[in-house]
């Protein structure tokens, strides 16, 4: 029988200075068991090594508390309301303060696998072109198959995740979708903590969500709204769930930018157990994410149209590029379509829907774990949870970046956005020249080493075409083209050339020259230049339908 705890106790017994402590994200981001962590061990020297695929806003709690001697990661930023650096895990990182070891989110996933498969290492397809590949964790062989890629095991002292549900003997059933699955806890030497929703009698009737069987599990602490301000999405558990707090994430987005103290001894200093944290929630504010999970049967409310008439440089870039994702999915006959977060993914799904009503049949996958889902209206989030009951499958990192992407059976077209592109068609989302950390690579080197085509859709500016990035997050072999407001370029024998620029009243040369202006690196012109279509009315209302707000397209 797995011993029942207290939050506090749980940490108390199972969590030590010194630790590789991986954080499991499933869909929900987040667990009270780190926010407890972080409380224990505030101002001490605990030396934790952290290990968590996506370190959002409420990460910073780690490391104002000064817990860190390292992070291993593939995203440390902020995720609402837009994908940005955090200046805590920035200035942290560029001065030496917390070493920090990327990855992407497969990669990272896999090197856990290693660990809990008890193997000396796992193939993945070569990074020799990335940035990764200076990892120690990383090598590569030649095989007579051609180079293959290995990872070296990655193993945590303790997991703490959360689950939907446990049983009295301490298994756990978890919910799909699931970003980094449950290796974790696998890998783990000593086991896994879990907070949990419910503890119920019997789990016979979801076996087949039974992920992590009770002799792994160290100890379960039963805890409500255990994931907030992550969400649950409880309905293959027959379990209510609730969505995740945007609310709270800008918060503590906010919070690394203000008042970072007060803030963390209100949401964790301050708040000595589960019970209290949710009374300092407020039960009105629960009600309503459990709410927002569940709305009133029909669709969902429309947001209010737009009535700007002019688009902006962000919505002309999506607007070319959802063009162009639907005329390459048309033609590559493709069966799924995997965008990058931001205005990546608002090109993605307007092209996608475009595509389909051209007669496709493609689908629309996420890292997540989401393949053939339907966004929903006003919400510009990748992962956003009332778009889960939509899906087709529901599955992990492994299932959407591993088997689908890149798989032999599957035709996938990537969309990306970049920070940075430079003329091999190389993008950037980690490090920049000088030092300055960014976010890192999320599921970005997956889909670009995997999908059989991928574009790119950014600003056309000289600080975002370098001619070399100084960091390769993604490899630009499988670039076809980059999607900019101020012109496409499309590779033509090995190069990426000016191929179109955006149609106006100055003569075609004084547009082509703008472009090339524009363009850090020596932009070489196509030998015929087309034009693009200016944004019409409905396109511009298919990208504002599912950003109302502009978090991204403004």
């Amino acid at each position: 029988m797995v011993e029942r705890l207290s939050l506090g106790a749980a940490v108390e017994r199972h969590v030590r200075p010194g630790d590789t402590v991986h954080v499991a994200m499933g869909h929900h981001r987040w667990t009270a068991l780190a926010r407890e962590t972080c409380r224990q061990f505030w101002g001490g020297d605990a030396g934790i090594e952290l290990v968590m695929g996506s370190l959002g806003s409420l990460g910073v709690l780690f490391f104002r508390g000064g817990l860190l001697r390292k992070v291993v990661t593939a995203y440390s930023g902020d995720a609402f309301p837009t994908y940005a650096p955090n200046p805590v895990f920035t200035r942290a990182y560029a001065a030496g303060e917390v070493e920090v070891e990327h990855w992407s989110f497969l990669t990272l996933r896999r090197r856990l696998a290693a660990a809990a498969q008890g193997l000396p290492a796992v193939t993945t397809r070569p990074l020799g072109r990335t940035s990764f590949a200076a990892n120690p964790a990383y090598s590569e062989v030649e095989t007579a198959a051609g180079p293959v890629g290995l990872l070296a095991p990655l193993v945590p002292d303790v997991t703490l995740l959360h689950a939907v549900l446990a049983d009295e003997a301490g298994n756990l059933a978890c919910a799909p979708p699931g970003l980094d699955g449950v290796d974790g806890a696998w890998a783990a030497r000593r086991g896994c903590v879990a907070t949990v929703e419910r503890v119920v009698d019997d789990l016979s009737a979801f076996a087949g969500l039974v992920r992590i069987p009770a002799h792994r599990v160290l100890a379960v602490v039963e805890a409500p709204f255990g994931a907030h301000p992550g969400g649950v999405y409880g309905a293959p558990l027959r379990q209510p769930g609730y969505a995740e707090d945007t609310d709270a994430w800008v918060e503590a987005r906010r919070a690394a930018r203000g008042d970072l103290d007060a803030w963390a001894r209100a949401t964790c200093l301050d708040v000595a157990t589960h019970e209290d944290y949710l009374a300092a929630v407020g039960p009105d504010r629960l009600q309503r994410l459990v709410t927002r999970l569940h709305p009133a049967p029909g669709p969902p409310p429309e947001p209010a149209p737009d009535v700007r008439p002019e688009a902006t440089a962000w919505e002309a870039a999506a607007t070319y590029a959802a063009r162009e994702v639907s005329a390459r999915t048309l033609a590559l006959r493709a069966d799924g379509v995997l965008a990058g977060a931001g205005v990546a993914n608002l090109a993605a799904w307007v092209g996608v829907a475009s595509a389909r009503a051209a007669g496709s049949p493609v689908r629309l996958t996420a890292e997540l774990g989401l393949w053939g889902y339907t966004p929903t209206p006003g919400s510009p989030f990748i992962f956003e949870f009332r778009s889960f009951p939509s899906a087709e499958l529901l599955g992990d990192a492994e299932t959407v970046l591993g088997l689908l992407v890149g798989g032999p059976g599957t035709v996938v077209l990537g969309c990306l956005g970049a920070a940075e592109v430079d003329d091999r068609g190389d993008v950037n989302s980690t490090l920049l020249a000088g030092g300055r950390p960014l976010v890192g690579a999320g599921g970005g080197t997956d889909v670009a080493v995997g999908a059989d085509e991928v574009v790119v859709v950014t600003l056309l500016r000289p600080e975002r075409t370098p001619r070399r990035v100084a960091y390769v997050t993604a490899p630009g072999d499988r670039v076809t083209a980059v999607v900019t407001d101020r012109g496409l370029l499309r590779r033509r024998d090995g190069r990426l050339r000016l191929a179109a620029v955006p149609a106006g009243a100055n003569p075609l040369r004084e547009r082509v020259r703008t472009a090339v202006d524009s363009c850090g690196w020596d932009l070489e012109v196509d030998r015929e230049v087309s034009e693009l279509a200016a944004p019409e009315a409905p396109e511009l209302a298919a990208l504002r339908r599912y950003d109302p707000q502009g978090f991204f397209l403004c």
